[in-house]
């Protein structure tokens, strides 16, 4: 029996991330390509960067791309920080075309949910039931729930309001980086966050995900919540074998 794989694109606010996939075990089966992500990230702008990794990897067969976005049949609803071109666009369509690709080649989903439903199949959420929330700390907050295993797509949990602001705006990892903070210093900022979270929601286990979560051992043990949190298993490349994986199975979230 041959090995699944696939190509996962992850599209986020700074970078734009991508890479061949091992879709049984989760692992990346060549050095990732990042590229910046173009400024203003305009959807043409942004097909083009995909097309780049695309066509450096020679990559022939099935696609999964992530957006920071609500994504429904195709179509992006939101933009959280991607231009607002995004909104209401037929991005399935319009990536298939600029990669010369059928539309049905192109597995299209939300960034956090890929990085969830790869933390689900083998990553720290690998095996476990109830529910399951994986939140993605970045240029914004990303969030995917899981209820025995089964994703609930598109939940803006980094959208809540906490003291008044959008939780994104003062618990991101962007947000330490602009301040120059420690993450001794930014760490009440999350508790605060997940604790506002946790006022609606009890999870039987909170997975913190990307950039940040490479640093878990500086930071994971001094937030203060009531739920187990742990670090994500697959680190920032969650989103890419998510992505992957979709497109492998060809099952569109």
């Amino acid at each position: 029996m041959g090995t699944a794989r696939g190509l996962g694109v992850d599209i986020g606010g700074s970078g734009i991330k991508g890479c061949p996939v091992d879709t049984d075990s989760g692992v990346l089966t060549e050095e990732r390509l990042r590229i910046a992500t173009p400024q203003p990230s305009t959807p043409d702008a942004v097909a083009d960067s995909v097309a780049e990794i695309v066509e450096k990897f020679e990559w022939n067969g099935p696609i999964g791309i992530t957006l920071p976005c609500v994504v429904k049949e195709g179509t992006t609803l939101t933009a959280a920080n991607v231009d607002q071109c995004w909104i209401d666009t037929d991005a399935q369509t319009l990536l298939a075309e600029r990669l010369g690709r059928q539309r049905h080649e192109i597995m299209l989903l939300n960034d956090a949910d890929a990085a969830g439903l790869a933390e689900m199949h083998c990553g720290a959420g690998a095996g476990r039931n109830g529910l399951v929330v994986v939140l993605t700390f970045g240029t914004g907050i990303g969030s995917a729930m899981f209820l025995d295993g089964k994703l609930v797509p598109n939940t803006e949990f980094g959208h809540i309001e906490v003291d008044g602001h959008d939780a994104e705006t003062q618990a991101a990892a962007s947000v330490k980086d602009t301040l120059g903070i420690s993450y001794a210093e930014w760490v009440p900022r999350v508790s605060r966050y997940v604790q506002a979270l946790e006022s609606f929601l009890w999870p039987d286990l909170i997975i913190a995900g990307g950039g940040v979560s490479k640093d878990a051992d500086k930071w994971l043990s001094l937030l203060e919540t009531r739920t187990p949190l742990v670090a994500a298993g697959l680190k920032n490349d969650a989103g890419i074998v998510g992505a992957a994986s979709a497109a492998a199975s060809g099952t569109q979230h």
